[in-house]
């Protein structure tokens, strides 16, 4: 089945969407005439999303409404991102990756596979706030979940399956398997960090609707 394209939906540069994908009205593809976007089979993109040129999408991917995806980002498979959110350019997103509405992935993060990314989750690449800085993204690893209206500092890394706690600010690099909650994030011990595990995997169990299908 070809790709669904609505009059409304604005199309430049080399733009090469995937059988089967459905795109909703005013979208806007190829923001930037500078590279080849490519978006993969099966994938639906919801009204008001933009996406530069010079990225690449893997098939499935779902958005919401008015999502932001800024060149030079490469995303995997079966891809899901919230309504509002951000994704700025230099960004890798690994495959079945989840990020919830208002989420702001700053340029050059780096998403591994199965990670979560909670509602009004941050991450952050200048550590200095000035001009002209160089910039450093955060990297979440394999099956990492960011809590909600949590914040991550440049240059940080959450190791796999590691938790961040809602409203946590994480200042240092998280280790595999740690729970950390807190402004600055604490990693948790014992009976808290096993009862904040259960409950954060009872949460990831119940998938995100894809509303709109």
């Amino acid at each position: 089945m070809e790709a669904r394209l609505p009059q409304s939906a604005v199309v430049r540069g080399q733009v090469h969407i995937g059988e089967g994908a459905v795109i909703e009205e005013n979208v806007v593809l190829g923001h930037r005439d500078d590279g080849v976007l490519s978006i993969g089979p099966d994938s639906r993109i919801r009204s008001g999303t933009v996406i530069y040129s010079d990225v690449s999408i893997g098939r499935g991917f779902r958005t919401g409404h008015n999502v932001l995806i800024r060149e030079g980002t490469e995303m995997g498979d079966d891809v899901l991102v919230g309504t509002n959110t951000v994704v700025d350019g230099h960004c890798r997103v690994g495959n079945r990756v989840a990020m919830q509405t208002n989420v702001y992935l700053t340029a050059y993060t780096v998403v591994e596979d199965g990670a979560f990314l909670g509602p009004c989750s941050v991450t952050t690449n200048d550590k200095y706030m000035e001009y002209g800085a160089k910039l450093t993204g955060a990297t979440i690893k394999s099956g990492a979940r960011i809590g909600a209206n949590s914040t991550i500092l440049p240059g940080i890394t959450i190791g796999e399956k590691a938790i961040v706690g809602s409203g946590a600010v994480v200042t240092k690099d998280v280790p595999n398997g740690a729970v950390v909650v807190g402004n600055p994030a604490q990693i948790m011990r014992g009976k808290a960090a096993a009862r904040s595990l259960r409950e954060s995997l009872a949460q990831a169990s119940e998938k995100p609707a894809k509303s709109g299908s």
